[in-house]
């Protein structure tokens, strides 16, 4: 059941969602669960449009050349050492992405050998939610900062820096072959 509250906020309308418990036909007592959702307004017929709040989808790549992976040290905040990657644009598929951010930060072409896994803890990254997919690349040549990257460099398992994000955990579980 949904239900209008009285309460309008700007251009934000809240609703209260009551959502019930299917036990409840059984004739076991609970009690409904409230949520405000923010919603929209539709300008052509006026309904109004649930907004949800959802991770931002990124991906990460690592990118596997003469016998190292590419990391980049990033321009902007966080400042550190990181995988290259970025945000999916949209109408952008996640493996388009994942070439064009290792190219605009690196400037290799590469070639996407293999999906990963997708990492998504709330923490992973602390200026949003996202959730990343990361993919193992090839590439030749050696890799230059562009971009958002002050600097890239070629890395081995011993010579690793410091990383940002959740990036030391990912490499990790890619030198500990853990999917």
């Amino acid at each position: 059941m949904t239900r209008e509250t009285a309460g309008n906020r700007g251009q934000t309308t809240i609703f209260m969602m009551t959502i019930s418990n299917k036990k409840e036909k059984q004739g076991i007592e609970t009690w409904p669960l409230f949520v405000k959702v923010p919603c929209m307004q539709c300008p052509n017929c006026g309904s109004k449009i649930p907004v949800y709040k959802n991770p931002t989808p990124t991906v990460d790549i690592i990118i596997e050349i003469n016998g190292g992976v590419v990391l980049i040290e990033r321009r902007n905040e966080p400042h550190g050492w990181a995988l290259p990657g970025g945000f999916v644009d949209y109408g952008e598929s996640y493996e388009q992405a994942a070439v064009r951010e290792a190219h605009e930060e690196t400037g290799l072409e590469v070639k996407l050998e293999s999906q990963f896994h997708t990492y998504s803890d709330p923490n992973r990254d602390p200026r949003q939610h996202t959730a990343s997919t990361v993919f193992i690349a090839r590439a030749q040549g050696h890799p230059v900062g562009a971009d958002d990257a002050l600097q890239a460099g070629i890395f081995t398992r011993e010579t690793l820096p410091p990383l940002v994000f959740d990036h030391a955990g990912i490499i990790d579980d890619y030198f500990n072959n853990r999917y």
